[in-house]
Formats: C-alpha cells, sequence, structure tokens
C-alpha cells in the first residue's frame, strides 16, 4: 500500500501562474464545457478568460499543492468564495475540502458570519459537496457570466 500523498494548502507565487491557467482551463473542460453554448465556450477560450483571471488575482488564490505540482486553487475575496477548482486528476482526494476549510477559516478569521458562493443548477457534484459543508441555497437567478441560460444557485454557510 502507498502512502497517502501529502497536500500543501499555501498561498500562490507568480511561478504558480501556468498551474493555475491549467487548471482552470482543465475544470472548463471537464465541468462547464458540457453544459454551456457553444457561443459561450468559445467566447471563453477566445478571450482565454483563465489567463486574465489569473493575471489579475492569481496572487489572492490559495492553492493545494502535491508532491510539488500545484493542483487545486480557492478565491475568495470579503465573504464571497469566488472560484474553487482542482483538477480533475486530483477529485475526491480532499484537495477540495481542505481548501474550503482554509477558505472558510480566513473568512471567519475576518470577522464575517456566513460564506457565500455560487453554483449552477447542472452542477449536481458541487452541490452536494457544498450541502455537505453545510451549505444551503439563499436564492436562485439566471446566470450571466456564460450568457448559457443556466440558473445560478447562491449558497449560504453560517460560519457561527
Amino acid at each position: 500500500m502507498q502512502p497517502a500523498a501529502t497536500i500543501q494548502v499555501r498561498r500562490a507565487r507568480p511561478d504558480d501562474a501556468a498551474a493555475l491557467r491549467a487548471i482552470l482551463r482543465d475544470t472548463f473542460e471537464s465541468t462547464w464545457r458540457p453544459n454551456i453554448t457553444a457561443a459561450a465556450a468559445d467566447a471563453f477560450l477566445r478571450e482565454d478568460r483563465p489567463a486574465a483571471y489569473v493575471t489579475e488575482r492569481g496572487l489572492e488564490f490559495w492553492v493545494a499543492e502535491v508532491e510539488g505540482a500545484v493542483v487545486g486553487l480557492v478565491h475568495w475575496q470579503n465573504d464571497f468564495v469566488h472560484a474553487l477548482h482542482v483538477r480533475a486528476s486530483h477529485a475526491r482526494r480532499g484537495l477540495g475540502a481542505r481548501l474550503m476549510d482554509r477558505a472558510e477559516a480566513e473568512i471567519a478569521g475576518a470577522g464575517f458570519a456566513a460564506a457565500l458562493l455560487e453554483t449552477d443548477t447542472f452542477n449536481q457534484r458541487s452541490q452536494a459537496f457544498y450541502a455537505a459543508r453545510g451549505y444551503q441555497e439563499a436564492r436562485r437567478y439566471p446566470e450571466t457570466e456564460w450568457g448559457s441560460g443556466l440558473t445560478t444557485l447562491l449558497l449560504v454557510k453560517s460560519l457561527g
């Protein structure tokens, strides 16, 4: 039996940029692309949204590193978790939970009573993950980022 890989959760560094872009592209391909319109997918790729996001906000991310490779990320501002992504090859190994543990601890430590985030109705896996962590649906509204016609869920978790 092989020993479990060591997971390190740390702040992102400038030299993580390529890995962060790759994670965002990987989760786009595995999660989003099958569920959005071809036009929305083309816009995502044409605009290279992963590169823009990493350039603008990447040093705010916390990352999960396994055996020297960055394979997951979380990004939050104030009480809102903007992104949680784990490479498909590393899914279901506890990385998302470790990243969310960090985000929720930091959000609570900053004095916020609750953490908020969004997911979409098609994403049953993320809904189950967040429900198991105590998140509850607060609202539903039309998704606007992708122009997909999908429905977004606002989820909230009390941190008190």
